[in-house]
Formats: structure tokens, C-alpha cells, sequence
């Protein structure tokens, strides 16, 4: 009986938001009352399944699958193979099914089926598509499931607010031209951006073609040319495509040969469209202008003879006058003038519903479309009725149908123009990039023997560029020639100019500020820096928030439900009027009771707004994610964004997150007679092959130590092993050196004597980490490292405090050091010696006893504990392996952005309730005032054109709630922050001590 109920609360509690929920631990915990055979009989009854599950790129991704996964109850364990591409969980089925394990990895965002029902092996391409004429999420769900029923497809999302589809494919099974196809089929226009491949798309301007023989002598030529995959010609445009192999061969060969073949008379360009990002949302803004331009010509006659007119005497009798037995003249100038609005500007929501019914499901248009043809057609009705009865007397809703039309395009219009404001952020990062460059051409001797300018989208690998003073970088690249201070604050976050000289790396955007230099372009196009940061912003703009998944549930029955209300409006309000149940004092003497319902009916039908609540989330997560791009905080997509928003205690590491990264040797000691550069030179030789910036800080003293003048290597080491969380040991000149922690030497089997344990104690408690070295088995000496609290570290650690989040610092650290950092940042829970699987554990014992987890680390030992953690954070300088494995990026390594980073996801996610109550308050509240709930006790009821106007404004209001974030400032508390104050000042080498 225990057990039953127990069953039952859990089965309950799995409907809830399981994002919400806290890890729970792999065997299930039972109640009271739960006997040892039935806790037998339950874990007896443990299951395995193996999943297949597409669009896992690295650890992060594992990571977020694996966490979702053991959200579930019941869950045992579960363990995630990228490589493969698998995940195989041990589950208790009593508790949980395959298809909930299933529903939940797709909830994460990606593609999974039983093993059994994989559909192909093969390499994985992700192919991006623009689709242009989506209006809401019906429209959106639409394509993600035609693109998704297509055989080979693995994962498929597309996103409204940016108007792209990121489809996870299978070459081998589909071809990139099907999945256009695909969309293609639903009714909107499909564009290719991206394969997926190892190819790039040249678009390029073709000017001076008289003869069209000209243009199959120009796609011969181009397919002969190595690395050309693809030529698509586009003779209407002047237009010239080309897929492409970036290695082999760039647009600027193009365009030798083109314009080689035109002997001076054809000239050849960068097509115009693709310097600008958002030419299509121009495109379209500029459409819907001129639509709603032309329906307001047509709609103030009609507005005007109806409304207006009819209250001037002179007019309304000219307007009265009949033409054919009851039709008068201002029903016929009503028709003429709102059919063209009806059919040749409204055209377009008949071909969206065309396009929606077609597919099985019911947009915004659907709605528009039924609503305005209602009016249409009747009044088409009573304008027959009237040219063929000498008696009928009926009221035509020419101007509801024409003004519903007009007032819905001028709502669109100003939605498009909002929404092309919430990708500012993009636009500003691919503004960093120069739209010139200097390309130099040199001899087989270096010399230079000419200087061109050229546009910087025709730049190829390898090619020499110029940069002089003030001059933007224009593409990654390595310096062979100058030296100069180049500021890269506008990437990197950091302040101060760089000084570059021959052999130093550029980053395209940043800015050079002195000297001239000649760099050689090592990454170009997609593979730059920029490109990249660029892509993740993109990449984060498209994955939907959990919360997402609540307006895409209800877009599922909306307007079907609506069509319906809108239905038993106008009955309920015509069989009232024919069996008298409200006074005929309440029916407009311009109308009867059917016209009085109908009005009502087509009211109800186009005040609900199914397009508000799809923009809802993703113009938020735009908005927010833009914002963070230009203040240094990559959000990895609305996942992490909305995981952010609750997290409630963070875990940081020490070295290099708290404190420097950079760490200095500060004194040494040695327990016997030995000459320091002896003692040194062994101990870099061991120390020179580990990645840990501690033996990096040994490895650079040892260079000072021994002098400029003194070229000599460091002898060889053998035997190198690296031991994680303690240190490391090698062979050098037959001699076994073991460099590291107090634990290390003891696991060795070397002794420690008292005085070591003193300077031990005594480099502890002064903040600074002692380093034990033995020499043949024997205790050398101690090297005291320091590596100081970064600026503003308390402080960032109070108001983290203030904002009810708790701080934890975790350190492979000894525990002495450890204490006295975590003293200083005020951090009054810390855990020293830990390895770096560790650190994962404990975040996952913080996650069971139900706290919401960030981690905040910078190194390849951080990784397992960022892929553990409900959001991982990375410093920005930190290695690429832990940046990977993050959900958010700090790419100034700045501990502030860890508060603007939690303060804009709060932020965000509260504008995102904010639509979600503004978009259902309009409908909630809307559709009863439309329906007429107001009209017996105040006479008040909504006309249809007003309906529509309220409709419009419902989206446009959504998106621009959501742009009120780009208004967002870090938490005042954090400009109180004045790094100069408390800046540590690093020990220097005066405090050597020399033992010989």
C-alpha cells in the first residue's frame, strides 16, 4: 500500500516542469513504511534501453542530456557516448517508460528513437535555411514537422523570430536541395545559407552581359576550376552561385576568370546582399509599407463614405441616391474600392491559409481570411439583395473587411520593423569587421610588388594583408612583418592595448593603434574568431527555451478553438435575436439581429492573436542574448538562459578564476646543500611538459633565474606522469624527481620533515601555495607560489550574497591555502584537494539536496564539473575545452559577469512572463469583450476593424517589450567596484630565499 502511494505521488510530481525539479540521486529514495522485499521487488524490476540521439556536437551537449535525463525519477544511471552518438540509461520501469526518457532527451533539443528505430548511420551535416513568410508559431511547427518527416532528417528547429530552420541531416540519405524542397512544399520560400559541408557559397554580380552565350561559356569555365562543386546561374538577377572549397579556391579566382572572359567588357562583384545581414528583413519591411500604403488609399474612401459622409447633409444625399431599384451609389464606390484591399493586397492571407489548410493545420491567416471574407461576401449579399429588391434595406461591412485588412498590415509592418531591431546585437559584432583591406602582392623574395585595395570578403588563406595605424584587422592571421599595439577589447574583453610583433597572432575586428603590420590571413569567412562568436550568438538566438514549448502546446488547438468560439458567438447572438430573448432596442438602426451577430462573430475571430504568443519567448531570448554578446556574456541559446535565472549557489574554482591565473614564484627553500640553479633547472625540466599554470610559473622563474644571456635547454625528462589534483614525477639525469602536494609525497613514500611542515604552514596562511619537491627520494625543497585574488573579488562574492545566492570555492589546492584564499574572497564554504572528478561530485550532492548549481571555471580539470553543473560558466581566457563544455561564455574573465550574467537572465526570463501575460491578457480579456459579454449592461461591443487594430497591437506590443531589454544596464552595485583599489599587488622576486 506504501508503495502504491508512493507510485502515485511520483507519477504526479513527473508532471510538473522536471526543469524546475532538483537532480534526483540514482537509486530512489523510499518512504516510511516501504519493506525490504518490496525495495526489492522495485529495484528487481530494473530495465535498459539504448538510444540513438542526433545533434550531440561535444561535452556540453552530453552534459545537458545526461543532466535532464537523471531528472526523471527512477533513473539509475545514464551514460552518454558523443562519439556514437548513444545514450543507454538503466531505469526502474515502475517509475518511468522509454518513451518519457525519450520526450525528455528531445525536450533538451535533440533528435532521439530506440536503437532500434535509427534510420541511418553516417556522418552528420547541419544545414541552415532562411524561410521567408512565416507569421506565428503554427506556421514555424508546420515546417519543423514536414522537415522533420523527411527520411534522413535527424533533428530539425526552426525558429520564428529569426526566420531560420537548423536541420541535423544525414547526406548519405538526403540531399541539401530536398530539405529546400521540403520547406518548399509547405508553402514559404526556402534559401540556402549553410550545407553543412566543408563548403562555402560565393554569390557574386555579374554586369556587362549582352550575349546569353556569354553565360554558358562562364559556367563551363567556373566548373573547371578545382574546388568548384556547384554553379547556379541566375541570368534574370545577373547572378552567378557557386559552392566551393575555402581551401582550394575563393571567390577572387571567380572573378579573374570571369572577367578574363569578357575581355574588359564584363565586370564581376560581390553580390550586394551579402554585406548586409538583413536585407531580407528590409525586403520585407519595405513590402509591407507599400501593402499597407496601398490599402490606406483604398480604405479611407471606404472608411470615409460609411462613416463620416453619412453625417453630411450635401454628400449624403448624393451618396443615397439610387442607381439600380434599392442599391445606391456609396455601396457601389464601397465595392469597387474594398475589393482590390480584399483580393489583390489581401491576397496574401489567402495563400497563407491556402498553405496552412493544405498541410493540416490553422494559422493567423486562417482567422484573417475567414473573418474578412465574412464580411465581404455578406456584404456582397446585401448588395445583390439590393439591386434586386425594390424593399430590402440591409447595411453592407465593406469598410470592416478593408479596414481589418488595412489595420492587420499596418500591425505587421510595425512588428517586422521591431523584430529587425532585436537582432542589433549581430549587427554590431559583423560591423567590427572592415568592409577593405589592403591585399599585398610579393615576390619569391618577400618583396612587395604591389598594394591593392580590396574588398575584405574577397580575402583568401595565406594571402599578406596591410594593416596601418587606426585600421580595423580584417580577418584572423599571424604577423610576419612590424610590431604595433592592437586593441582587442571589442573581442576579448581586455582593456589594455596588446603589443604584436613578428609570430604573434591578430584577431579579425579588433583595432590596430601604432605601427604598421603586415599579417598573412590564417582564417577567413566562417572559420574567423568573429564569425565564430557570431555563429554562437546566432546558434543561442535559435534554441528555444523550455518555456517555449507552453505557447507551442497551445498554438496546436488555438485557432481551431477559435474558429469555434467564433462560431457559437454568432449563433448564440442569432437565435437570441430571432426568438426576441434581448429588446430590438439593443439592435443598431443601421442593422438587424443577423448583422448584429455577425459582427460579433467576426469580432471574436480576428481579436485573437495566436502570433503574440509565439513571439513571446524567442524575441525575448534574441533581445537577451544579443545584450550579453556586446557586454562580454555568450549565453549559449534559452536553455541556459532560463536555467540561469534560478540558480542559487555557485561553485567557483581558485586558480584562475578567483584569483589571477597567473601565478609567480615567491620564495624557496632548500632542506639541503644544493645550488638553487641546479634545484631549479631539475625541477623545470620535470615541471616544463604539464599544462597547470603552477608548473608554468616554475617553468618562467627558472628562465629569469638563469639570465638572457644563458641559451641553454633544460635537460631531458622521462617517465613523465601528470597526476591530477597532486603534482607530477619524471626521470632527469637518472634522477627521480616528484614535484607537488603534501599527499603526493606521502603516496610516494617520502618522508616530510618538521621544517617542512613549518614553511608549509607558515606559506598557507600567508595566501601563497607551497610546492614540495623531492630529489632521489629525498624531501629538496619547498618553492612558495603566489597567486593573488583577482580585482574585486569580495566584493563580486557580497553581492552575490545579496542576491540570496550562496558562494562555494572548490580547489585541487592544499587545504592551508585554500582557507586563507576563501578568508580573503569571503567565501565561508570551500573544499580543498579535490580532483577534478571531484568537483563534479560535489556539484552533484549540492544538486541533490536541491540547489540550483553554476559553476565558474576556467581549465580542462573544470570541464566534468561544468558539464555537471545546471549552468556552467567559463572564463573567457580559460581553454577551449572548458569553454566548450560551458553554457555561458565570460569573455572578459571579468568575476562581475558572473552577476550580469545571473542579474540579465532574471531579467530576461521576467520579460518573457511579462509577454506571456501581456499576449493571453489580450486574448483572455479580448475574446469575452468581442464576443459581446459587455453589450447588455453598457451597450459597448468591439466593431471588427477595431478587433483587428487590437489584434495587431497585441503582437507589436510583444515584440516591444522585449526590446526594452536592449535598455539594460549591469547592477548598479557593480560600478561601486573600483578595480584600482583593490587591485593585490604581486609579491616580487625580492623575497627569495637562497639556501646553499
Amino acid at each position: 500500500m506504501a508503495v502504491a502511494k508512493w507510485l502515485a505521488c511520483i507519477r504526479s510530481e513527473s508532471g510538473s516542469d522536471l526543469s524546475a525539479r532538483p537532480h534526483y540521486p540514482s537509486m530512489p529514495k523510499y518512504p516510511k513504511g516501504v519493506s525490504v522485499k518490496e525495495k526489492q521487488t522495485i529495484e528487481g524490476s530494473e530495465s535498459k534501453a539504448l538510444f540513438s540521439v542526433i545533434g550531440m556536437t561535444c561535452s556540453a551537449c552530453a552534459g545537458s542530456v545526461e543532466k535532464a535525463i537523471k531528472r526523471l525519477p527512477g533513473i539509475r544511471e545514464a551514460v552518454v557516448d558523443v562519439l556514437n552518438n548513444r545514450v543507454q540509461v538503466i531505469f526502474y520501469p515502475l517509475f518511468v517508460d522509454e518513451e518519457q526518457i525519450r520526450e525528455t532527451i528531445e525536450d533538451v533539443g535533440f533528435a532521439a528513437a530506440l536503437a532500434k528505430d535509427e534510420i541511418g548511420e553516417g556522418t552528420i551535416q547541419v544545414c541552415r535555411i532562411q524561410i521567408k513568410g512565416m507569421t506565428c508559431t503554427t506556421c514555424s511547427n508546420a515546417v519543423e514537422s514536414s522537415l522533420r518527416g523527411v527520411h534522413g532528417v535527424k533533428k530539425a528547429q526552426v525558429a520564428l523570430a529569426t526566420e531560420e530552420a537548423e536541420i541535423h541531416y544525414d547526406p548519405k540519405l538526403v540531399s541539401y536541395n530536398e530539405l529546400l524542397e521540403a520547406v518548399e512544399d509547405t508553402g514559404f520560400e526556402a534559401i540556402l545559407i549553410t550545407t553543412g559541408e566543408d563548403v562555402s557559397i560565393a554569390h557574386l554580380k555579374i554586369d556587362g552581359i549582352g550575349d546569353d552565350n556569354f553565360w554558358t561559356v562562364i559556367a563551363s569555365s567556373l566548373k573547371a576550376l578545382p574546388g568548384v562543386q556547384a554553379v547556379d546561374m541566375d541570368p534574370i538577377h545577373q547572378k552567378i552561385s557557386l559552392s566551393h572549397k575555402p581551401d582550394m579556391i575563393g571567390p577572387r579566382n571567380f572573378i579573374q576568370v570571369i572577367e578574363s572572359i569578357g575581355v574588359g567588357t564584363i565586370k564581376a562583384t560581390i553580390y550586394p546582399e551579402e554585406r548586409g545581414r538583413d536585407s531580407h528583413k528590409q525586403e520585407q519591411i519595405k513590402h509591407y509599407y507599400w501593402l499597407f500604403l496601398w490599402s490606406l488609399i483604398f480604405t479611407v474612401p471606404v472608411f470615409l463614405t460609411s462613416m463620416v459622409f453619412m453625417y453630411i447633409p450635401g454628400i449624403k444625399h448624393g451618396l443615397e441616391t439610387k442607381v439600380v431599384k434599392m442599391l445606391t451609389v456609396g455601396e457601389i464606390l464601397r465595392w469597387i474600392l474594398s475589393t482590390p484591399v480584399q483580393f489583390i493586397i489581401g491576397w496574401r492571407f489567402y495563400s497563407g491559409s491556402y498553405k496552412a489548410l493544405r498541410h493540416g493545420s490553422a494559422n493567423m491567416d486562417v482567422l484573417i481570411a475567414l473573418g474578412t471574407n465574412a464580411a465581404y461576401f455578406y456584404s456582397v449579399y446585401t448588395v445583390l439583395r439590393a439591386a434586386a429588391s425594390s424593399k430590402f434595406e440591409g447595411t453592407d461591412f465593406f469598410e470592416t473587411s478593408s479596414m481589418l485588412i488595412c489595420f492587420i498590415l499596418l500591425g505587421k509592418y510595425l512588428e517586422i520593423l521591431a523584430k529587425g531591431k532585436t537582432s542589433a546585437a549581430i549587427a554590431k559584432l559583423m560591423d567590427l569587421a572592415p568592409q577593405t583591406a589592403t591585399w599585398l602582392t610579393l615576390d619569391s623574395d618577400g618583396n612587395i610588388i604591389r598594394e591593392q585595395d580590396i574588398d575584405s570578403r574577397l580575402i583568401q588563406k595565406n594571402d599578406v594583408i596591410k594593416v596601418i595605424p587606426g585600421a580595423k584587422v580584417p580577418c584572423d592571421g599571424l604577423v610576419i612583418w612590424g610590431q604595433s599595439y592592437v586593441n582587442e577589447s571589442m573581442i576579448t574583453g581586455e582593456s589594455r592595448p596588446v603589443p604584436k610583433r613578428k609570430g604573434d597572432k591578430v584577431i579579425g575586428g579588433t583595432v590596430n593603434q601604432n605601427g604598421v603590420l603586415h599579417i598573412k590571413a590564417t582564417r577567413v569567412g566562417s572559420e574567423s574568431a568573429l564569425s565564430q562568436i557570431v555563429r554562437l550568438v546566432e546558434s543561442a538566438q535559435m534554441a528555444k527555451a523550455p518555456v517555449q514549448k507552453f505557447a507551442d502546446r497551445i498554438s496546436k488547438f488555438f485557432v481551431p478553438l477559435v474558429i469555434v468560439l467564433s462560431f457559437v458567438t454568432w449563433l448564440a447572438w442569432f437565435l437570441a435575436g430571432k426568438f426576441h430573448s434581448y429588446p430590438k432596442s439593443w439592435i443598431p438602426s443601421s442593422m438587424d439581429s443577423f448583422e448584429l451577430a455577425l459582427q460579433f462573430g467576426i469580432s471574436v475571430m480576428v481579436i485573437a492573436c495566436p502570433c503574440a504568443l509565439g513571439l513571446a519567448t524567442p524575441t525575448a531570448v534574441m533581445v537577451g542574448t544579443g545584450v550579453g554578446a556586446t557586454q562580454g556574456v555568450l549565453i549559449k541559446g534559452g536553455q541556459a538562459l532560463e536555467r540561469a535565472h534560478e540558480v542559487n549557489c555557485i561553485v567557483f574554482d581558485k586558480t584562475g578564476t578567483l584569483t589571477e591565473g597567473k601565478p609567480v614564484v615567491v620564495s624557496t627553500r632548500l632542506l639541503r646543500q644544493m645550488l638553487l640553479r641546479d634545484f631549479y633547472k631539475l625541477v623545470a625540466a620535470a615541471e616544463v611538459n604539464s599544462e597547470h599554470p603552477l608548473a608554468k610559473a616554475i617553468v618562467e622563474y627558472e628562465k629569469k633565474f638563469r639570465g638572457e644571456e644563458e641559451n641553454q635547454v633544460l635537460p631531458e625528462a622521462r617517465d613523465f606522469v601528470a597526476i591530477p589534483g597532486y603534482g607530477v614525477k619524471a626521470t632527469v639525469r637518472n634522477m627521480d624527481i616528484v614535484v607537488g602536494n603534501k599527499s603526493l609525497m606521502l603516496n610516494q613514500g617520502i618522508s616530510i620533515p618538521a621544517e617542512a611542515e613549518e614553511l608549509l604552514a607558515e606559506a598557507e596562511a600567508m595566501a601563497q601555495t607551497g610546492i614540495l619537491v623531492s630529489i632521489g627520494s629525498e624531501l629538496t625543497g619547498v618553492v612558495a607560489i603566489s597567486d593573488p585574488l583577482k580585482p574585486g573579488a569580495r566584493e563580486v562574492i557580497s553581492i552575490l550574497t545579496s542576491m540570496n545566492v550562496k558562494s562555494i570555492m572548490v580547489t585541487g589546492d592544499n587545504q592551508g591555502t585554500a582557507s586563507s584564499i576563501a578568508k580573503e574572497a569571503g567565501i565561508e564554504t570551500f573544499i580543498a584537494e579535490t580532483r577534478p572528478e571531484q568537483k563534479a561530485e560535489k556539484v552533484k550532492e549540492l544538486q541533490a539536496q536541491g540547489y540550483i548549481v553554476a559553476m565558474v571555471g576556467d581549465g580542462i580539470n573544470d570541464s566534468p564539473a561544468l558539464v555537471a553543473a545546471d549552468v556552467g560558466m567559463a572564463i573567457g581566457a580559460g581553454t577551449d575545452i572548458a569553454i566548450e563544455a560551458a553554457d555561458i561564455v565570460l569573455m572578459r574573465s571579468n568575476l562581475e559577469d558572473v552577476i550580469t550574467a545571473i542579474d540579465l537572465s532574471r531579467k530576461t526570463f521576467s520579460r518573457i512572463r511579462l509577454n506571456y501575460v501581456w499576449a493571453l491578457g489580450y486574448n483572455v480579456l479580448g475574446i469575452p469583450i468581442a464576443a459581446g459579454v459587455l453589450f447588455p449592461s453598457t451597450r459597448f461591443r468591439l466593431p471588427p476593424w477595431v478587433a483587428g487594430a487590437a489584434m495587431a497591437a497585441s503582437s507589436v506590443s510583444v515584440v516591444c517589450w522585449s526590446l526594452l531589454l536592449k535598455n539594460y544596464r549591469r547592477p548598479k552595485k557593480l560600478d561601486n567596484i573600483d578595480i584600482s583599489q583593490v587591485r593585490v599587488e604581486r609579491v616580487g622576486y625580492r623575497h627569495l630565499t637562497r639556501v646553499e
